[in-house]
């Protein structure tokens, strides 16, 4: 039976509505089977950042070390559901402990991929790629290279992020690509990993498929092309790990209405 750890944090989010994804978590965690589902302590206060420059850091550095707490609980591998995108990151440090050559796909509309310098807003949820593969505040010791990392279905960047992913020759399989069911597979093998974890920030979504994000941008992916690409990335190597992100409904009518898709994404994690 797959485990989910429901951690329902928004202190990552820059947005001003970002508490709507405390909703979003427990709507998911709602439809999953209780019995599969730990859930982790998010603290109601926003946090400070002690001087690290990421906003409310303290509250996020005391979630990170509850889901890895968590996570050291289990052998097999657990999907985190949030909350922002930063619930991730420990995550991804767990598999890649147990998986030297951890490959990672990073399904978002963003380039998440700031650092305290560059990032406009001093939210870690744009700075949570970046903490995957950078040593940092946030970061664990254990770190994943750029040549491992594939960034899925991002179609809005800002300049900083850009020249980052451009320097580092990370690989990006835009959003048009991910129709070829062959595409991320096919850029997962050729890092040379042995396993992969797959984040997925729900706004990789087209904003007409799901309404329930805080930053919809144009032109994502269809469902479907998402749960085959998905399907067929899994038939080439084992999943170490998953995580999913980023839904903050408006209402509990509009999470109902949006929960089908969810489902069918964390059905091809699972």
């Amino acid at each position: 039976m797959t485990r989910f750890v429901i951690a329902p944090q928004w202190q990552g989010s820059p947005s001003s509505r970002a508490m709507r994804l405390i909703d979003g978590a427990e709507a998911i965690a709602g439809d999953l089977p209780r019995a599969a589902v730990t859930r982790v302590d998010v603290p109601t206060e926003a946090g400070e950042p002690l001087g690290t420059g990421i906003r409310r850091f303290s509250t996020l550095a005391r979630v990170r070390d509850a889901i890895t707490a968590v996570l050291a609980e289990h052998t097999e591998p657990v999907i985190v559901i949030g909350g922002d995108c930063s619930v991730a990151v420990p995550a991804i440090a767990r598999a890649a402990l147990a998986h030297p050559s951890l490959a990672v796909v990073w399904f978002d509309a963003h380039g998440d991929s700031h650092t305290v310098d560059s990032s406009p807003s001093g939210a870690l949820a744009g700075m949570a790629l970046r903490a995957v593969t950078t040593p940092g505040p946030f970061s664990h010791a254990q770190v994943v290279p750029h040549d491992r990392v594939v960034l899925a279905g991002a179609r809005s960047f800002d300049d900083a992020e850009a020249d980052h992913l451009a320097a580092t020759g990370t690989t990006l399989v835009g959003a048009a690509a991910l129709a070829d069911p062959d595409a991320l597979a096919t850029a997962v093998a050729d890092t040379g990993a042995d396993a992969v974890f797959v984040h997925i920030d729900l706004d990789v979504l087209d904003p007409g498929v799901i309404s329930g994000v805080l930053d919809p941008v144009p032109f994502g992916v269809q469902t479907a092309v998402l749960t085959t690409a998905i399907a067929r990335l899994r038939e080439r190597m084992p999943l170490a790990g998953a995580s999913l992100a980023g839904f903050a409904p408006a209402s509990p009518d509009a999470a109902v209405d949006d929960l089908g898709t969810i489902l069918r994404v964390i059905g091809s994690l699972a």
